[in-house]
């Protein structure tokens, strides 16, 4: 059977193409998030215009529509394409409904850390509706050996880096349940790798519990870790299986927002602990 061939109007695919690089790079100039409004006029296209493009690359898996805010981000397939990763401001605004639905289903503060040149860094936090809470303030450090953000994101070095993290540490005595031993904290990073969680039981600040699990991207890789941090007696014994089913849901739905688990957009399976997937389901 003899194929139809039909007519490509080249100038208005190249039009298309044109405008709708334009549309990636005003977001990602903006910050990597914006509105349609925003965007319309970053680029001077019609409103119209600009709607019907932004569809298209969602459809093409280049855009993320973001619920509540209607906005409109770069999405994980371009990151893993050009070999990038999301600045501080860019994975806390994204981090931001998962710490608000956190917040909702514990009642506790939550917070997002990351680990930059063996510094453990707050750069996102939501606070407790409860009048007793925990007060964090982003961009704040942590030390890495008696903090759950510190351990988790220590749990996923490799010896070579974990080595150096521990030859620049000065280990103190924070409180009277802290283990300032470099041999007890290596230990521990090995059951963390087993379950997937760390918790700190008063260790950095007296009176101050606190759980927490990583959140991978793209790559397979850890990227940071959320946590649940409250008084102790808001987190006692009896509270940790119903944390730990929480902190495994929401970790999983941001991993996914930042690629982890997409087809052709993972690397390897972790070499510790469990999906958070897998981790929420066991723990059910």
């Amino acid at each position: 059977m003899k194929r139809i061939a039909y007519p490509i109007n080249s100038n208005q695919t190249h039009q298309s193409l044109k405008r709708g690089l334009r549309i990636v790079e005003a977001i990602a100039t903006i910050g990597g998030s914006a509105t349609l409004a925003e965007i319309a006029r970053k680029t001077a296209l019609p409103r119209s215009t600009a709607h019907h493009l932004l569809r298209a690359l969602m459809e093409f898996g280049y855009l993320i529509q973001d619920g509540d805010a209607r906005t409109y981000t770069l999405a994980p397939k371009l990151f893993r394409l050009t070999g990038s990763s999301w600045t501080r401001e860019q994975l806390s605004e994204i981090a931001m409904p998962f710490l608000d639905e956190l917040s909702r289903r514990t009642g506790e503060g939550s917070s997002l850390a990351v680990l930059r040149d063996g510094v453990v860094t707050i750069i996102a936090k939501r606070e407790p509706e409860s009048p007793v809470r925990v007060v964090q303030e982003v961009g704040a450090t942590r030390p890495i050996y008696c903090t759950a953000v510190g351990k988790v994101l220590a749990a996923s070095l490799s010896e070579q880096e974990l080595d150096g993290v521990i030859r620049r540490t000065v280990f103190e005595q924070k409180t009277a349940k802290t283990n300032p031993s470099p041999a007890a904290f290596r230990r521990e990073l090995a059951r963390i790798r087993l379950s997937g969680f760390a918790v700190d039981n008063e260790e950095h600040i007296e009176g101050i519990r606190c759980i927490a699990t990583s959140v991978r991207d793209y790559t397979g890789e850890v990227r940071a870790s959320l946590c649940v941090t409250g008084p102790k007696n808001h987190l006692p014994q009896r509270r940790r299986a119903e944390i730990r089913r929480a902190l495994a849901s929401v970790a999983a739905g941001l991993s996914a927002r930042l690629g982890y688990g997409l087809r052709g957009e993972q690397g390897d399976r972790p070499a510790w602990g469990m999906d958070q997937a897998d981790r929420a389901a066991t723990l059910k």
